[in-house]
């Protein structure tokens, strides 16, 4: 069971790191500060991998039986993405999720945060640097709003109907021919796009504001861990397309979260295709 200190602590030392390292560098970035990974659309910062490094010391002080690691780090040596589903507990960190709006001085980007059990997640972070606000849920704690000084309890949407649903769909992460299939389909709604941003389309969903939403084929726990529980916690569901709920060790499948168990049924029909 996760011991109640520590969700506080991360909460701070996330609100530290982007205080000290994220916001400082917002529309303040050198040419050599921004870096290409996969390609001219997957970006890392200076930002990244300070706060990463950051959060990751401050976890490590206080929790240092749980294996803590982010997104960068992965990068770096990807022999520790196995870790994250196979640690009694794991910390997983995405320091600045959305870094391509945050690179081009777009302020939608934020930092997830969730802790895992043997794989599963029990806590999580939906964090906004520029609001200093963030939606918070543990498997014991439904889903909230939170600022410093205040939290409310979050709720997904009651909408079911085809024409007036709204969600997001990273359709460049998909193949060609997918992409033009889902482009089809996607006309039934009443709007789908993406935010580039999975922390804030998880925020979106988990308070109601749309109805659903898809990841790409290969689902990295640090951009969906986190948002996996909040939703859930907030009255959504989120399951793989073949129906298997959620779990980090799984490296491949497209994840589908919707604000009901209903819609969530309708929508995987639908969607089968990508299973």
């Amino acid at each position: 069971m996760l011991s109640d200190r520590l969700p506080p602590r991360i909460v701070a030392a996330v609100r530290d790191a982007a205080r000290a390292r994220i916001l400082p560098r917002f529309r303040a970035l050198a040419p050599g500060d921004v870096h290409a990974k996969s390609g001219p659309a997957d970006l890392v910062t200076r930002a990244d991998t300070e706060a990463e490094a950051e959060i990751t010391a401050a976890i490590r002080d206080f929790w240092p039986e749980a294996e803590v690691l982010g997104e960068e780090a992965v990068a770096a040596d990807h022999a520790l993405r196995a870790r994250m589903g196979e640690a009694e507990w794991a910390v997983v960190i995405d320091p600045v999720d959305g870094t391509w709006n945050f690179a081009k001085g777009l302020p939608l980007f934020g930092s997830m945060v969730a802790v895992l059990h043997h794989g599963v997640p029990v806590w999580g972070m939906l964090y906004d640097p520029v609001g200093d606000d963030w939606i918070e849920a543990g498997t014991d704690a439904p889903a909230t709003f939170a600022r410093p000084a205040d939290r409310r309890p979050v709720a997904t949407s009651d909408e079911g109907r085809t024409r007036r649903l709204n969600g997001y769909v990273p359709m460049g992460l998909f193949a060609r021919e997918t992409q033009l299939r889902l482009s089809r389909d996607l006309v039934d709604f009443a709007r789908a796009t993406s935010l580039r941003c999975a922390c804030h389309e998880y925020r979106m969903l988990a308070q109601g504001s749309v109805e659903f939403l898809l990841s790409g084929p290969v689902p990295h726990p640090w951009d969906h861990a986190a948002g996996a529980l909040c939703v859930a916690r907030a009255g959504g569901v989120v399951r793989f397309l073949d129906g298997a709920p959620y779990d980090a060790q799984r490296r491949k499948g497209v994840l589908l979260a919707a604000a009901s168990p209903a819609l969530w049924d309708d929508l995987a029909a639908r969607f089968a295709y990508l299973a």
